[in-house]
C-alpha cells in the first residue's frame, strides 16, 4: 500500500488532535493509503523534538519551508495561529503538496483569496487542499445534515446557533496569541463563531447573504505572559491591550429566505464548550448539542399531534456517519474522533483524485462572513451583504 508522507506545522492543541488523528485513522478506516507521520515542525528546535517523540513524529524540523523540500512529504497539514496561513499553504501547494489548514482559513478576505487562488492552481495539478472545520465530522450533525437533505424538515425557515465558552472570564488570564489581532484575526468570532457559521450552512446546504451584528471586548487589557510559562507572571504590573473581540452576536439571511442567529462568547460563565445548533423546517426540526455529541433531536411535524414531540436520536448505530467502524451501538465516540473522521475523508479524497470538502472556497466563503460581521459591528449599519467569494 502506498503511503502518504504528513508534515505537520505546529504541535500545541491543534497539533496534538491532528496528530491523534493520523495516528489513528489508518486503524479503523480501510485507507487507500496508509499516512505515514514522517516530521513535526516547530520554532525551537528542544520542544519540537520533544513534541514530536510524544505524538508519533518521525523527525522534527524548525523551519516549515524544509517540509516542501523534503520528499518524504506529501501533505502539509497547518496548525499555526491564523497570521501564518496564508504564507505557509501557498507555498505548499506551489511545491506541490497537498495542504490541510486549520480554520478559520486566514485572517483577511485578501489572505483568503489569495489561498484560493493557490487552491485552484494546484488543483489543475492534481493537488488536494482542505480547510478543517471538524464538527461537520460529528455523526450526528453529518445525519442531521443527511436528514435535511432528504426533506425531512421540509423548507428551513429558521436557524438558531450558539457557541458559548468561558476560558478568559478571569480579567488576570494572560495575553496570549488568541488575543491578539495581529495573529489571531478575531476574537471569538473567527475562533469559534467560523466554526457555527460553518456548521449552519453545511447542515442547511445554503449560504447567508448578509448580516447584522454587534461584537464586544469587555477586558481592554490583559497581563502580558511570561516568556517562559505562556502564564500571567505573577504580581506583574505589565500589561498590553486586547485587540479582538471577546463576544459577537450577530443576524443572518440565507439564499433559501431563511432567518439566523448566530452567537459566539468566551465570556458565558460556566460553559466550556457549548456549542448548540437547532433548524426549523416547515415540516420538522433537529437540534445538536456538542456537549450531548451522540444525539440528535429530531421533530416530525407529521406527527399526530396527540403523540407530537421531539424524539431523542442516540447516533450510535452502524448505519450512522462514521459510527461503523469504531464500538457497538451505545458506546459514544468523543472529540478526537471528529479529526479522525476528518483525516479519513481526506485521505480517501486524495487517493480518488477528488477535492475534498470543505474547500479552501468553502473557507473563503466563512472569511467573507466574519468580515461582514466586522464590519457590520463596526460601523453600527443594519445590514452588511456578504460579497461573492470569486475574486
Amino acid at each position: 500500500m502506498r503511503s502518504l508522507g504528513v508534515g505537520m506545522v505546529g504541535y500545541a492543541f491543534m497539533g496534538a488532535t491532528h496528530s491523534q488523528a493520523w495516528r489513528t485513522a489508518g486503524r479503523f478506516f480501510d485507507l487507500p493509503l496508509t499516512p505515514d507521520m514522517a516530521v513535526l515542525c516547530g520554532r525551537d528546535a528542544a520542544a519540537a523534538q520533544a513534541a514530536a517523540a510524544k505524538l508519533g513524529w518521525r523527525s522534527a524540523e524548525t523551519d516549515w519551508k524544509q517540509l516542501l523540500t523534503r520528499e518524504d512529504v506529501h501533505l502539509v497539514d497547518i496548525c499555526t495561529p491564523g497570521d501564518t496561513h496564508a504564507e505557509i499553504a501557498i507555498a505548499a501547494l506551489d511545491a506541490g503538496k497537498h495542504v490541510l489548514c486549520e480554520k478559520p482559513l486566514a485572517n483577511t478576505v485578501d489572505e483568503a483569496r489569495a489561498m484560493v487562488a493557490a487552491a485552484d492552481r494546484a488543483q489543475a495539478r492534481g493537488v488536494r487542499s482542505m480547510v478543517a472545520f471538524n464538527y461537520r465530522r460529528t455523526p450526528a450533525v453529518a445525519l442531521a445534515r443527511k436528514l435535511v437533505a432528504d426533506g425531512r424538515i421540509g423548507t428551513v425557515r429558521h436557524v438558531r446557533a450558539t457557541y458559548l465558552q468561558d476560558w478568559i472570564v478571569d480579567p488576570e488570564f494572560p495575553l496570549v496569541w488568541r488575543l491578539q489581532k495581529d495573529k489571531a484575526g478575531s476574537g471569538a468570532l473567527g475562533d469559534i463563531g467560523a466554526h457555527i457559521v460553518d456548521m449552519a450552512q453545511f447542515v442547511t446546504g445554503d449560504r447567508l447573504t448578509g448580516v447584522s451584528a454587534l461584537t464586544e471586548t469587555f477586558i481592554k487589557e490583559r497581563p502580558l505572559p511570561s516568556a517562559s510559562s505562556g502564564l500571567a507572571a505573577t504580581g506583574s504590573a505589565e500589561r498590553g491591550e486586547v485587540t479582538v473581540d471577546d463576544a459577537a452576536l450577530f443576524l443572518g439571511r440565507f439564499t433559501g429566505g431563511a432567518v439566523a442567529s448566530f452567537e459566539a462568547t468566551r465570556f458565558a460563565n460556566g460553559r466550556k464548550n457549548a456549542l448548540r445548533l437547532e433548524v426549523n423546517g416547515s415540516a420538522g426540526s433537529l437540534a445538536f448539542d456538542f456537549e450531548r455529541m451522540n444525539e440528535l433531536e429530531f421533530f416530525d411535524g407529521t406527527d399526530d399531534a396527540d403523540v407530537a414531540g421531539f424524539r431523542r436520536i442516540l447516533v450510535t448505530e452502524p448505519t450512522h456517519p462514521y459510527v461503523g467502524v469504531w464500538w457497538p451501538p451505545g458506546h459514544g465516540l468523543g472529540y478526537e474522533h471528529t479529526f479522525t473522521h476528518e483525516i479519513a475523508d481526506l485521505v480517501k479524497d486524495i487517493a480518488a483524485g477528488v477535492d475534498p470538502t470543505p474547500s479552501f472556497a468553502d473557507g473563503l466563503q466563512v472569511q467573507l462572513v466574519l468580515d461582514a460581521v466586522v464590519r457590520s459591528a463596526e460601523s453600527g449599519s443594519a445590514w452588511q451583504p456578504i460579497e461573492e467569494g470569486a475574486a
